[in-house]
C-alpha cells in the first residue's frame, strides 16, 4: 500500500513537471510584418494575375475576391 502511494506521488510529480518542458513558439524563417501586404511573398502560392509590389493589382484582387467568393448574394443568385 505504501509502495502504491509513493508510485502515485512520483507519477503526479512527473506529470506536473512535464508542462515545464514546453519549447518556445517563435515565427518561422523570414516572416516580416513590417512591410505592406501588396509588397508580396516569395513563394509560389500567390494568386494568378497579381504582380509583386503592384498596389493596384492587389486592390483589384481584393475587390474581385470580395465580390466573387465572399458575397453570399452572388452565390445564391438573389439580390438585396
Amino acid at each position: 500500500m505504501k509502495r502504491l502511494a509513493i508510485l502515485v506521488c512520483v507519477t503526479a510529480a512527473f506529470t506536473a513537471l512535464s508542462a515545464c518542458g514546453e519549447k518556445p513558439q517563435t515565427l518561422g524563417s523570414g516572416a516580416r510584418s513590417d512591410t505592406a501586404a501588396f509588397q508580396g511573398t516569395d513563394n509560389a502560392f500567390a494568386a494568378p494575375g497579381w504582380t509583386k509590389g503592384d498596389k493596384a493589382s492587389w486592390e483589384q484582387g481584393l475587390k474581385a475576391r470580395a465580390q466573387n467568393s465572399q458575397n453570399e448574394y452572388t452565390k445564391t443568385g438573389t439580390s438585396k
